[in-house]
């Protein structure tokens, strides 16, 4: 489910599961911070590159995983968990002592899209797409929600949040946080390139700065994204939720209640 590369003084983590549109799978998540502590240990690996294969960088959570485990024992015990280790991962991405730099060909969805916001910088094709439909499966991204605020502003957390607006990749640069955009077979060069640059200069000088820029939202943001994973678990247990993955199971729109 991840593929990791060495191309010092840049690494890779490829999200590797095109056939299901790199969807986060517990196992894939799990991967996939292994892969960053992997990478952190690499003395000649300065800076990493995360991008997905296939023609999306990532949908979102796995939602027949999902599926699965309301069907089982004490779901909301495991949809616990996996907020839980959803918020692990995100967090220590924001604490990894590397530049990471994102990717992104295709659609970054909800949990992909979270993925993006927790890299320090992103560079998008121009078929990049960013969106948070939760609301239209009777979900909340709860996890999201912090990190877009932190990146992006109220406003368009509120937009994307609320209304379930898609954002292109030039839109997404007007806004400040993608900071290349580029043609699609261009994008993890771009990204490698820039990983290339940034290992000019002192590691440690890469570190601090990426801790003082942490540390500025840090207590904060690790908070709300705690009370994100919280809220995130706790909205699949409702009804509309229950009716939001059934519709999605059966490939009909969902009735929630007016």
């Amino acid at each position: 489910m991840i593929t990791v590369k060495v191309n010092a003084p840049s690494g890779t983590i490829i999200l590797d599961r095109a056939s299901r549109c790199n969807a986060l799978s517990r196992e894939l998540v799990e991967q996939l911070g292994q892969a960053f502590e992997d990478l952190r240990q690499e003395k000649k690996v300065r800076g990493v590159v995360l991008t997905g294969a296939g023609p999306h960088f990532c949908s979102g959570l796995d939602l027949r995983e999902l599926l699965e485990t309301a069907g089982g024992h004490q779901p909301w015990d495991q949809w616990h968990q996996d907020a839980q280790a959803l918020q692990g991962l995100l967090e220590q991405m924001l604490q990894f002592p590397k530049p990471i730099v994102a990717a992104v060909d295709g659609a970054a969805m909800a949990s992909g899209f979270a993925l993006v916001l927790a890299c320090d910088l992103v560079v998008a094709s121009q078929r990049a797409s960013f969106s948070i439909p939760a609301p239209r499966l009777g979900l909340v991204s709860g996890l999201v929600a912090p990190l877009l605020h932190f990146r992006c502003g109220g406003s368009t957390a509120s937009r994307m949040l609320l209304g379930g607006d898609e954002l292109t990749a030039a839109e997404a640069k007007q806004l400040g946080w993608v900071h290349h955009v580029v043609a699609s077979d261009q994008v993890w060069v771009r990204a490698s390139n820039w990983v290339d640059t940034l290992a000019v200069g002192a590691a440690e000088s890469l570190l601090l700065s990426k801790r003082v820029l942490n540390e500025m939202v840090g207590e904060q943001l690790s908070t709300q994204l705690a009370s994100g994973a919280a809220a995130t678990a706790t909205a699949l247990t409702s009804e509309v939720a229950a009716e939001g993955l059934a519709s999605f199971s059966e490939k009909r729109p969902p009735n929630f209640p007016r």
